[in-house]
Protein backbone atom coordinates (compact mmCIF):
# COMPACT_ATOMS: atom_id res chain seq x y z
CA UNK A 1 0.00 0.00 0.00
CA UNK A 2 2.30 2.91 -0.85
CA UNK A 3 -0.39 5.35 0.18
CA UNK A 4 1.21 5.31 3.71
CA UNK A 5 4.91 6.43 2.22
CA UNK A 6 2.87 9.02 0.52
CA UNK A 7 1.02 10.35 3.48
CA UNK A 8 4.22 9.92 5.64
CA UNK A 9 6.25 11.92 2.84
CA UNK A 10 3.78 14.84 2.57
CA UNK A 11 4.06 14.85 6.17
CA UNK A 12 8.12 14.85 6.06
CA UNK A 13 7.96 17.53 3.87
CA UNK A 14 5.70 19.65 5.37
CA UNK A 15 8.22 19.45 8.41
CA UNK A 16 11.63 20.14 6.57
CA UNK A 17 9.79 23.32 4.82
CA UNK A 18 8.76 24.13 8.30
CA UNK A 19 12.17 23.44 9.87
CA UNK A 20 14.04 25.33 7.12
CA UNK A 21 11.78 28.32 7.95
CA UNK A 22 12.37 28.14 11.47
CA UNK A 23 16.17 28.01 10.57
CA UNK A 24 15.61 31.38 9.03
CA UNK A 25 14.68 33.08 11.63
CA UNK A 26 17.97 32.92 13.42
CA UNK A 27 19.39 36.29 14.39
CA UNK A 28 22.37 37.28 12.21
CA UNK A 29 25.55 36.89 14.19
CA UNK A 30 27.45 39.67 15.48
CA UNK A 31 29.98 41.12 12.87
CA UNK A 32 27.63 40.67 10.03
CA UNK A 33 26.62 37.36 7.99
CA UNK A 34 29.35 34.63 7.47
CA UNK A 35 29.65 31.70 4.72
CA UNK A 36 28.81 29.33 7.56
CA UNK A 37 26.65 30.55 10.19
CA UNK A 38 24.16 29.21 12.51
CA UNK A 39 21.39 28.04 10.71
CA UNK A 40 23.92 26.06 8.17
CA UNK A 41 23.19 23.52 9.23
CA UNK A 42 19.84 22.93 10.00
CA UNK A 43 19.12 24.05 6.95
CA UNK A 44 21.46 21.21 5.06
CA UNK A 45 19.06 18.88 7.55
CA UNK A 46 16.26 20.67 6.21
CA UNK A 47 17.27 20.37 2.62
CA UNK A 48 18.18 16.31 3.33
CA UNK A 49 14.57 15.58 4.63
CA UNK A 50 12.73 17.39 2.03
CA UNK A 51 14.76 15.57 -0.31
CA UNK A 52 14.09 12.58 1.14
CA UNK A 53 10.26 13.35 1.72
CA UNK A 54 9.94 13.71 -2.13
CA UNK A 55 11.55 10.32 -2.78
CA UNK A 56 9.01 8.82 -0.80
CA UNK A 57 5.77 10.88 -2.50
CA UNK A 58 7.06 10.17 -6.10
CA UNK A 59 8.85 6.36 -4.85
CA UNK A 60 6.93 5.03 -2.47
CA UNK A 61 7.05 1.32 -1.24
CA UNK A 62 4.85 -0.82 -2.69
CA UNK A 63 4.89 -3.27 -0.12
CA UNK A 64 4.48 -0.58 3.00
CA UNK A 65 2.35 -1.10 5.95
CA UNK A 66 1.75 0.92 9.17
CA UNK A 67 4.34 -0.43 11.58
CA UNK A 68 2.48 -2.75 14.74
CA UNK A 69 1.78 -0.87 17.97
CA UNK A 70 4.76 -1.17 19.86
CA UNK A 71 6.79 0.32 17.33
CA UNK A 72 4.11 3.45 17.56
CA UNK A 73 5.01 3.72 21.20
CA UNK A 74 8.97 3.87 20.95
CA UNK A 75 8.00 6.59 17.74
CA UNK A 76 5.89 8.35 20.15
CA UNK A 77 8.72 7.52 23.24
CA UNK A 78 11.70 9.20 20.61
CA UNK A 79 9.51 12.33 19.60
CA UNK A 80 9.16 12.90 23.60
CA UNK A 81 12.92 12.63 23.51
CA UNK A 82 14.16 14.90 20.79
CA UNK A 83 11.23 17.20 22.17
CA UNK A 84 12.40 17.24 25.84
CA UNK A 85 15.73 17.55 24.15
CA UNK A 86 15.36 20.76 22.90
CA UNK A 87 13.71 22.12 25.56
CA UNK A 88 16.71 21.38 27.75
CA UNK A 89 19.41 21.84 25.49
CA UNK A 90 20.14 25.65 26.69
CA UNK A 91 19.87 25.07 30.15
CA UNK A 92 21.70 21.93 30.37
CA UNK A 93 24.02 22.44 28.27
CA UNK A 94 24.92 20.37 24.47
CA UNK A 95 27.08 17.84 25.57
CA UNK A 96 24.59 16.91 29.00
CA UNK A 97 21.47 17.22 26.95
CA UNK A 98 23.05 15.34 24.19
CA UNK A 99 24.20 12.55 26.49
CA UNK A 100 20.63 12.06 27.67
CA UNK A 101 18.46 12.47 24.37
CA UNK A 102 21.08 9.90 22.54
CA UNK A 103 21.62 7.89 25.87
CA UNK A 104 17.94 6.91 25.79
CA UNK A 105 17.35 6.56 22.31
CA UNK A 106 20.09 3.90 22.34
CA UNK A 107 18.82 2.57 25.16
CA UNK A 108 15.30 2.15 23.62
CA UNK A 109 17.43 0.67 20.99
CA UNK A 110 18.63 -2.35 23.10
CA UNK A 111 21.95 -1.04 23.95
CA UNK A 112 22.72 -2.14 27.22
CA UNK A 113 22.04 1.63 30.07
CA UNK A 114 25.68 1.80 30.64
CA UNK A 115 26.60 2.15 26.96
CA UNK A 116 23.99 3.42 25.49
CA UNK A 117 24.55 6.72 27.97
CA UNK A 118 28.06 6.01 27.92
CA UNK A 119 27.97 6.27 23.60
CA UNK A 120 25.39 9.71 24.14
CA UNK A 121 27.92 11.52 26.58
CA UNK A 122 31.27 10.59 24.15
CA UNK A 123 28.83 11.81 21.21
CA UNK A 124 27.89 15.13 22.77
CA UNK A 125 31.55 15.52 23.83
CA UNK A 126 32.63 15.18 20.12
CA UNK A 127 30.13 17.07 18.63
CA UNK A 128 30.39 19.91 20.99
CA UNK A 129 34.60 20.17 20.10
CA UNK A 130 33.68 20.17 16.39
CA UNK A 131 31.53 22.64 16.64
CA UNK A 132 33.15 24.72 18.90
CA UNK A 133 36.53 24.51 18.18
CA UNK A 134 37.02 23.17 14.81
CA UNK A 135 33.81 25.33 13.40
CA UNK A 136 33.94 27.95 15.91
CA UNK A 137 30.31 27.47 15.78
CA UNK A 138 29.42 27.65 19.49
CA UNK A 139 27.15 25.56 21.56
CA UNK A 140 25.82 25.77 24.40
CA UNK A 141 27.74 25.33 27.75
CA UNK A 142 24.84 24.98 29.98
CA UNK A 143 25.16 23.45 33.32
CA UNK A 144 28.93 23.26 32.21
CA UNK A 145 29.57 27.00 31.94
CA UNK A 146 32.35 26.57 34.71
CA UNK A 147 34.57 24.83 32.45
CA UNK A 148 34.58 27.54 29.70
CA UNK A 149 37.71 29.25 29.04
CA UNK A 150 35.87 32.06 27.16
Amino acid sequence: MALNDRIFGILMLVLAVAYGWGATQFPEPFGGAESVGPETFPMLLAVVLALTSLYLIVRPDPDNAWPPGRIWLELVIAVAVLIAYTLLLQHLGFIIATALAVGTLCWRMGATPVRAYLTGLIAGIVVFLLFTFALDLPLPWGLLSVLETS
